[in-house]
């Protein structure tokens, strides 16, 4: 990947969505690219009974640090989970603004068949917002029934320990299948085997720009 992007954005709903892209996001910062994470949810209403309302900022903080993403790189928003479809345009206008202002190269946002609601208007606007840029979407098997799996990018075992590492920070999400080491190994390992190598990450090509 060393010479095709410089400045990468991941755009994510909700706070641990990075979970479809987390290896790649550890290895573009190991190959010094500069990365930018976006979330828009908080998710205080999802937050299980004995956390704080607050709880998953302050992991989603933890958990991308663990990825390398530098602090004054990381932003999240406070819009109310599940009713995504009601902010549309202010969710919009954020994202106009970070192109205005970071002017990434590539984004990764969720795949265009993500069925979750919230997950949706994220793809859709960031289409909208980025629509002159590189775009990668990204796997979230919960919420994804089928994925134009095309793009493929190798990862290392220390790249999938980061990614581990990353998701365990996420204390109040431990119920959730998808954050246990077997689950995150199983699915590196099947899609390296569709490229051919032992671990990847894949991704649908939402647009590609050579520049």
């Amino acid at each position: 990947m060393n010479g095709l992007f410089n400045r990468v954005l991941f755009l994510g709903a909700h706070t641990d969505d990075e979970f479809g892209c987390s290896g790649t996001i550890a290895r573009l910062i190991e190959e010094k690219k500069e990365v930018f994470y976006m979330a828009f949810s908080t998710c205080e209403e999802s937050v299980p009974k004995g956390f704080p309302p607050d709880i998953l900022k302050k992991e989603c903080f933890t958990a991308v640090t663990k990825l390398g993403v530098k602090p004054e790189n990381w932003q999240l928003f406070d819009f109310r989970v599940r009713r995504f479809p009601e902010f549309r345009q202010e969710i919009l206008e954020e994202l106009v603004r970070c192109r205005q202002q970071l002017n990434p190269d590539l984004v990764f946002l969720p795949a265009s068949s993500d069925i979750h609601q919230d997950h949706r208007v994220i793809f859709e606007e960031g289409l909208r917002a980025f629509k002159h840029t590189s775009i990668l979407g990204y796997e979230l098997p919960m919420n994804t029934l089928t994925f134009r799996h095309v793009c493929f990018v190798p990862l290392e075992e220390h790249h999938i320990q980061r990614k581990i590492e990353s998701l365990a920070a996420y204390q109040s999400q431990r119920f959730r299948s998808y954050t246990g080491e077997d689950f995150i190994r199983s699915l590196a390992r099947v899609r390296g085997v569709q490229a051919g190598v032992q671990f990847a990450e894949a991704f649908e090509v939402v647009r590609w720009i050579w520049k």
